[in-house]
């Protein structure tokens, strides 16, 4: 049936439950499921008050979709608690009128239910409000594929390119998980004084009369010559590299506009240079939200998954310095970045996969990223790359992993893949490269242990224990207070064993099924 009828027969039930009482066999409306239109078996509360049956909340949340409700309003899926209090009324009202208790639905028939109510509504009306908000730039630009030369019109310009960046890594006491990073992009020179936080630059008129300097780029700019494009945006990343105060006074509406043009451009001198001065420009912390506004991001993830190494190198790079930014961390997150920055770790560049890292690394102390990363099956890649020493990635891959272990999904997902067993396994073979990817392992180990039962019993399967004694003694002082913390934990889940064990045999058993280990997770 189409999306019209569909639509009809969801009126009818609603009308239908408006007559509850006038007829004692239509069951009350707050009985009635907005979505599935039948009574509810297993209703749930939603963030935003209503109530649901909690298979069409599933069948939502696994479509990212959010109906529109009568009032006009789309309900928030994002945390389901169930309603007992309904439930029990709903199975009273059955016994009083002699009507079936209801069963839940079948999820394939609501999934077709919901994909009917998508289809009934308007593309732009069935993203939500904030999203609009993310999206707004995007749809009057959309990403186009360009094809790139094998090579570059000119020779490599090697004076704005890199070593490797500093970097000040601080483990969180609170949740196990470290700080942000105060780092640059790895694309930027490490000799250069600049760095994430600058300072606040006086500028009397920032969206004032138009500068000579910045007349004269968006001449170059907006030329048809490509060669004069060239020239124009090498100026700008010169300009941007050297020149600190420039980042905020050049980084106008008008710039902006031109800029993303050629981010997009198919000659590969411009469209890396272009890249480049981006990055610059996202080194001012108050250009970081404007950037992504303008809508430059599904542009940089383009450029991710199909540019140049150089370009990939850059947009990589700005992709992390724009995720400095909380404002921005959700935004990059809902316009797809998080698939090919995965992908991109495994880039033959470091530069490209070290600065991927630490984008995924910061998306990730967001909630939401956390959620969307799990349902991309990133737990069992990410440990791969640690079993495999990727590179010296490991520290930063096991910063991310720290971020998921904090929620309770990554939490499970990284049990389900052994990651006790990874872990305990990357310390026992000394293969550590320095203190800082120590602490970060064990850090791991420590967000995975916070309330969960089957941690501790897979981490005496793995003879966690030696290890963890060999960190309380030689370890930073951080790791050391985990590592003490963990032992205590694992000590007094060895106590409650035993007295279990006791108990057991003083009543005349003898069963042991205290000792095996459930498929979940048991929360104190």
């Amino acid at each position: 049936m189409g999306g019209n009828g569909k639509q009809h027969r969801w009126k009818i039930s609603l009308h239908r439950s408006s007559k509850s009482k006038l007829d004692p066999k239509t069951p009350p409306k707050e009985f009635i499921c907005p979505i599935s239109g039948s009574l509810m078996s297993d209703p749930v509360i939603v963030s935003s008050g209503q109530t649901f049956e909690r298979v069409a909340v599933q069948v939502c949340t696994d479509l990212n979709f959010s109906p529109v409700l009568e009032n006009g309003s789309r309900p928030d899926f994002s945390t389901v608690i169930p309603n007992l209090a309904i439930k029990t009324t709903i199975i009273n009202w059955c016994n009083k009128s002699h009507t079936v208790h209801p069963h839940a639905p079948d999820y394939g028939s609501l999934e077709s239910t919901v994909r009917e109510m998508m289809a009934a509504e308007a593309p732009e009306e069935r993203i939500r409000v904030s999203e609009k908000e993310l999206l707004k730039n995007v749809a009057e630009n959309p990403p186009v594929n360009f094809s790139h030369a094998a090579t570059e019109l000119g020779t490599r310009i090697n004076h704005f390119d890199s070593g490797s960046s500093e970097e000040s890594v601080i483990i969180g006491e609170s949740h196990g998980t470290p700080l942000p990073f105060t780092i640059r992009p790895t694309c930027l020179s490490s000799t250069s004084s600049t760095s994430i936080e600058i300072s606040e630059i006086e500028i009397q008129n920032p969206s004032g009369p138009i500068s000579e300097e910045e007349e004269k780029l968006l001449t170059n700019l907006r030329s048809s010559e490509v060669f004069e494009q060239e020239q124009g945006v090498i100026s700008l990343r010169s300009i941007t590299r050297n020149k600190e105060e420039a980042r905020f006074s050049l980084c106008t509406p008008r710039l902006l506009f031109v800029l993303r043009s050629l981010v997009q451009s198919r000659y590969t001198v411009v469209q890396v240079n272009a890249v480049a001065s981006l990055v610059n420009l996202s080194l001012e912390k108050r250009n970081k939200v404007k950037i992504v506004r303008s809508g430059f991001v599904p542009f940089l993830i383009d450029n991710l998954k199909a540019g140049s190494s150089e370009t990939q190198e850059h947009a990589a790079g700005a992709l992390f310095s724009l995720a400095l930014d909380d404002n921005n961390k959700m935004a990059i997150g809902v316009l797809g970045a998080l698939q090919p920055l995965m992908h991109a770790l495994r880039s033959d560049s470091e530069r490209t996969s070290h600065d991927s890292a630490l984008a995924l690394y910061h998306l990730t102390l967001v909630q939401t990223n956390r959620i969307k990363l799990i349902k991309l099956a990133a737990v069992s890649t990410l440990l791969s790359m640690v079993k495999s020493k990727t590179r010296d990635l490991v520290s930063r891959i096991l910063l991310i992993l720290c971020n998921l272990a904090v929620c309770v999904e990554g939490q499970t997902a990284m049990l389900d893949a052994n990651a006790v067993e990874c872990l305990v396994g990357l310390m026992r073979e000394n293969e550590l490269n320095s203190e800082s990817t120590r602490e970060n392992c064990v850090a791991a180990l420590y967000a995975l242990s916070h309330r969960s039962f089957r941690f501790k019993l897979l981490a005496k399967e793995a003879k966690a224990v030696e290890e963890l004694k060999k960190i309380e003694k030689t370890g930073t002082e951080r790791a050391r207070e985990k590592a003490k913390r963990m032992l205590q934990m694992m000590r007094a889940v060895g106590e409650e064993e035993e007295e279990g064990l006791e108990g057991t045999l003083e009543s005349g058993g003898l069963t042991r099924n205290w000792n095996r280990v459930g498929g979940g997770s048991t929360t104190f």
